[in-house]
């Protein structure tokens, strides 16, 4: 018969060690960060990124599969105390579910080096939550990759992570701080650049035929947008029409509408041709 398995408690040198990944300094200097919940860790399973998952006696009942399954993978499963799960989590009701993976942002010449159709390039994007909601969209579109330019957040960030629910391992994510060097690199790769702008001079409605090549969406900033000098390195400037009251729209619902408008243009082309 199986043994029980010891439960490790919060004061314990790994989960202290783990718990400490929640502060960026620590992830950069270990190469390490947190992914917490269901839809994360079987993402993170699914792409090799796991090195220890730590459970609680919740979590091993109401995910049984998914820890068998990092069992069954040879991964480090560690149980837990309730107190050590609330600390390893970061949400008020935590799922006692964490993995420690390794990071998982790429150079931006490798995303480049893909030869991609559809990139998603958020410009000193600042709010984790609006971070990982557009990584999510990007993957539900199918783009090639995200592009975070500029001094931006962490795709890293806990709140990021939890917003991407699983797609920050299904999508290429690079960092590059320099954003001249970042729109230099994908027009020196043949990327239309396309820039969201309240005042851009081609409606999003009548802009198909600017998809059907390789583009790079362009994203503002949150409480600032793009600056004039970035907006005017775009090859074109798409407004969304507001047909309601509304002034405007945010970075996440903003970057939704445009990717899946260019991704209905780029499959009712069918796909690639390699």
């Amino acid at each position: 018969m199986a043994s029980t398995p010891e439960i490790i408690d919060y004061r314990n040198p790994r989960v202290v060690s783990a718990v400490k990944l929640h502060r960026g300094a620590q992830r950069r200097k270990t190469g390490l960060f947190l992914a917490e919940g269901a839809n994360s860790v079987a993402a993170a399973l699914d792409t090799g990124r796991v090195q220890e998952l730590f459970y609680s006696a919740d979590a091993a009942t109401r995910e049984h599969e998914l820890v068998a399954s990092a069992v069954g993978m040879g991964v480090r499963t560690t149980l837990v105390s309730d107190r050590a799960a609330q600390q390893l989590g970061e949400t008020v009701t935590a799922p006692g579910l964490v993995a420690v993976c390794g990071l998982i942002d790429v150079p931006l010449a490798d995303v480049l080096a893909g030869q991609p159709r559809m990139l998603a390039v958020p410009v000193e994007i600042a709010e984790p939550g609006n971070a990982g909601t557009l990584i999510r969209v990007a993957d539900a579109v199918g783009a090639d990759g995200v592009v975070l330019a500029g001094d931006t957040v962490d795709p890293h960030n806990g709140k990021c992570v939890r917003a991407s629910a699983g797609s920050l391992f299904h999508v290429p994510i690079a960092r590059h701080r320099d954003i001249t060097e970042t729109l230099d690199s994908l027009a020196a790769a043949g990327i239309t650049i396309l820039a969201t702008a309240a005042d851009g001079e081609v409606d999003l409605d009548d802009a198909d035929e600017l998809f059907t090549g390789p583009v790079a969406w362009l994203f503002g900033n949150e409480a600032h947008g793009l600056a004039p000098a970035v907006a005017a390195r775009a090859d074109h400037r798409i407004r969304i029409p507001i047909h309601g009251r509304a002034e405007s729209l945010n970075l996440a619902a903003a970057a939704a509408i445009c990717l899946y408008t260019g991704a209905r243009v780029r499959h009712a082309k069918g796909p690639r041709a390699d």
